[in-house]
C-alpha cells in the first residue's frame, strides 16, 4: 500500500463526503475491505487515497423470520456467521478467509467459496445494495425480498466490479437455515471421473444435503498433511485425487450412515477407493485443515504465483492432464499444487516456486493454463477477480463487445477514472481496441 492517506469513514454519509471532495479535486480512491484478495485489487499508489471500510462494521438488522441480514460493508464474514448462527441461520457462503474477508470486499469481488455449487456466489446472496458513486451521490436499493422486477437491477453493476464503479457501503443478504448436524469424510479416489461420480451420488443422497465437495490433488494434500503433521493409520496417501465431502442434516448419526452408504456405492463403481469419516469435531476440523491451510504453500514458496480457473465439469480431467503436461514441458520441476471446489469446476493452481515470475516464464505458464479455456466454456478467473494482475488476461480472452460495454459503463459512472484506477480495465489512456487485444494475445 503506497497511498499517503487512509480515511476510515463510519457512515455512508461520511463516505459520500469523502467522494465529493475527491471528485472535486480529482483524487483517486482505492476502497479496501479485509485485503484478502490475490490479484492486486486493493493495492494503491502515491497520490491516491485509501478508503477503509473497517469502521463500517455493524450488523444493522438480522431477521429470523425474513431470513435476511442488513450489514455494513466492513462486517467480517465470520462475525456475520456467528450472529446468524444464534438464530440457526447462515449466510449460505463460506470461504477459508472467513476471519478477515469483509462483506463489502466479497460483494465487490463476487466471492464464491465452498458452497457456491448449491447456493451460488455472492451475486446470488445479495438482495439489496447501497453504494456511493464517484461523484458522492448514493445509490440505494435496500430491497429485502427475493422478487423484484421493478426496472433494471443496477446493484449487479457493483457486484464484482472490484470498487471501480463505486464504494459498496451496505447490503441486504439472504440467509439460509443452518443444519442441526454436519458430518465430514475424506475419500481417496482412482480418478477425477470417480470423484465426479461420488459428487453425483452425494447430491442424490437420501439423508441430508451436500454442503461441500473439495478436491485435493496429491501434491497439495501431501504438502498440507506433512506441514500439519496429519496422518491416519487406516488412510494412506498416494491416490490420484482426494475429495473432502461435507453433509448437513437433522442428525449426525443419520449423516454418518449416509456416508457409509456412499462409500459402499462408490467402492462398487470404483474399486480401490479409500475413505475416512470424521468421528469427532476435532477430527472434522483436522480434515478441513488439510484443505483450508493454503498458507502452507506460501510458507514453502513465498509469493508463489496462483491462478484461479473455472472449467466445465466434463472437461476437468482432460484440462488437468493438459496443464500438468504443459507446465512440465516448460520446466520438469514445475509441479503445481492443484485443489478447489470440484462441484462447480473451480480449480486453484499454485506454482511450486516463489514469485514474481520473469515475464517470459509468466507468459508461458498462462499460455498453458488459459489455452482454449474460453472455447471450453470456462473462465480464467473463477472467484478471485481481475484486479491489477489479470487485466491482460481479460483483454486476451473476453469478447470485444463485452470489453467495449465495460468501458462504456466505466466511462459513464467514473469518467475521470478516480475509482480504483488501473484495476479490472486498463486506464483510459490505454483504450481497448483491436491492436491492444492482439498485442496481449501474442504476449499471453
Amino acid at each position: 500500500m503506497a497511498a499517503g492517506i487512509i480515511v476510515a469513514p463510519a457512515t455512508t454519509d461520511e463516505v459520500a463526503a469523502v467522494m465529493r471532495l475527491c471528485s472535486q479535486y480529482a483524487v483517486p480512491v482505492v476502497a479496501q475491505g479485509g485485503r484478502t484478495g490475490l490479484v492486486g485489487g486493493s493495492i494503491s499508489k502515491p497520490g491516491e487515497i485509501v478508503l477503509s471500510l473497517e469502521r463500517m462494521n455493524r450488523i444493522e438488522r438480522l431477521d429470523a423470520v425474513e431470513h435476511t441480514a442488513v450489514v455494513q460493508a466492513g462486517v467480517v464474514l465470520e462475525n456475520l456467521q456467528k450472529a446468524a448462527a444464534e438464530h440457526r441461520l447462515e449466510p449460505g457462503i463460506d470461504l477459508a478467509a472467513r476471519g478477515s474477508a469483509t462483506i463489502g470486499g466479497m460483494i465487490s469481488t463476487n466471492a464464491g467459496g465452498v458452497m457456491a455449487f448449491r447456493n451460488g456466489v455472492m451475486r446470488h446472496r445479495v438482495l439489496g445494495l447501497e453504494a456511493v458513486l464517484p461523484d458522492g451521490s448514493v445509490y440505494c436499493d435496500m430491497t429485502r425480498v427475493v422478487k423484484n422486477a421493478a426496472g433494471y437491477d443496477l446493484k449487479h453493476l457493483f457486484i464484482g466490479a472490484e470498487g471501480t464503479l463505486g464504494v459498496v457501503t451496505c447490503a441486504v443478504l439472504k440467509l439460509d437455515p443452518m443444519p442441526c448436524a454436519t458430518a465430514t469424510a475424506l475419500f481417496g479416489l482412482p480418478s477425477v471421473k470417480a470423484a465426479l461420480d461420488l459428487i453425483r451420488l452425494a447430491l442424490d443422497c437420501e439423508t441430508g444435503e451436500l454442503r461441500a465437495a473439495e478436491a485435493l490433488w496429491p501434491s497439495f494434500i501431501d504438502l498440507t498433511a506433512a506441514a500439519r503433521g496429519w496422518s491416519e493409520p487406516d488412510f494412506e496417501l498416494g491416490r490420484p485425487i482426494y475429495l473432502l465431502l461435507g453433509l448437513g442434516g437433522a442428525r449426525e448419526e443419520a449423516l454418518r450412515v449416509e456416508f457409509e452408504k456412499l462409500f459402499g456405492d462408490i467402492l462398487d463403481r470404483h474399486p480401490g477407493t479409500t475413505g475416512i469419516l470424521a468421528s469427532s469435531k476435532r477430527q472434522e476440523e483436522a480434515l478441513w485443515g488439510l484443505r483450508e491451510d493454503t498458507e502452507v504453500i506460501y510458507r514453502a514458496h513465498p509469493a508463489a504465483p496462483s491462478y484461479d480457473v473455472s472449467v466445465p465439469l466434463s472437461e476437468i480431467d482432460g484440462y488437468v492432464e493438459r496443464i500438468l503436461a504443459g507446465l512440465a514441458g516448460i520446466d520438469p520441476e514445475l509441479k503445481p499444487y492443484v485443489f478447489g471446489h470440484l462441484a462447480d469446476g473451480n480449480l486453484h493452481i499454485v506454482l511450486n516456486r516463489g514469485g514474481p515470475l520473469p515475464a517470459a516464464l509468466a507468459a508461458a505458464v498462462e499460455a498453458v493454463l488459459y489455452a482454449d479455456l474460453v472455447a471450453l466454456g470456462g473462465s480464467f478467473s473463477a472467484e478471485h477477480g481481475v484486479g491489477s494482475k489479470r487485466i491482460h488476461s481479460l483483454l486476451a480472452t473476453a469478447d470485444e463487445t463485452k470489453l467495449k460495454l465495460m468501458r462504456r459503463v466505466k466511462d459513464t459512472l467514473d469518467g475521470h477514472s478516480l475509482m480504483n484506477p488501473g484495476k479490472v480495465l486498463p486506464l483510459a489512456s490505454h483504450p481497448i481496441n483491436d491492436s491492444s487485444r492482439n498485442g496481449v494475445e501474442a504476449h499471453a
